[in-house]
């Protein structure tokens, strides 16, 4: 897939969540959390990456709440802290500051910790659009791709990389490039979706 088709996939997959109206938005994050919730991968998990929704991506917030109250550890990524081609994290809770960086994303304004990529149990992961198969389009960075490129070589090491979308988000196929990372799982607010069920 050249950049041209993925620049129109990436447009056209934008519009069809912005189009989503303020009440789809509450009722899909809602029900994403509730679906998330009784999932043994998230029971399961300690150490938790999270993101802030932007652009009509579905939001994890309800989900960060819950996991908050039940006492796991959340972060937040910080897009080029220590290296501008990586995520690094930073602990988030109800009381830490943000700020916007350079694309009006919320960060926590604290240094993001030594945290190893491969040191969380779940990392959830915005995305533009996503296949069957569970490979995602994202906002063209690279900084998910990159900063968790070990599970190319190995799918089974740890985090375990769960996407979260709307249903309209749903691509045919996305062609994927050799430096892709395949999801563990994309979760929308109707269902999971996995590779080995695709």
């Amino acid at each position: 897939m050249d950049n041209d088709e993925r620049h129109t996939l990436r447009e056209s997959h934008r519009m069809a969540r912005n189009r989503l109206s303020k009440e789809e938005q509450a009722a899909a994050a809602a029900a994403l959390s509730s679906l998330i919730t009784a999932q043994d991968f998230y029971q399961s998990a300690t150490k938790i990456a999270f993101y802030l929704a932007i652009d009509g991506e579905i939001d994890p917030q309800p989900l960060l709440s819950q996991a908050l109250a039940e006492g796991k550890t959340c972060f937040l990524p910080i897009a080029g802290q220590h290296d501008e081609q990586l995520l690094s994290f930073a602990p988030y809770d109800s009381a830490t500051e943000l700020m916007e960086n350079q694309w009006g994303i919320a960060e926590p304004h604290a240094p993001a910790i030594a945290v190893s990529p491969t040191g969380f149990d779940l990392v959830l992961v915005p995305l533009v659009a996503f296949d069957r198969e569970c490979y995602r389009l994202g906002m063209g960075k690279g900084f998910y791709d990159r900063t968790f490129s070990f599970k190319i070589f190995n799918r089974s090491r740890q985090p375990l990389l769960i996407g979260l979308a709307h249903e309209c988000q749903l691509a045919e196929r996305l062609p994927n490039e050799n430096w892709d990372v395949s999801l563990d799982a994309v979760v929308t607010a109707e269902k999971i979706y996995r590779p080995d069920t695709a």
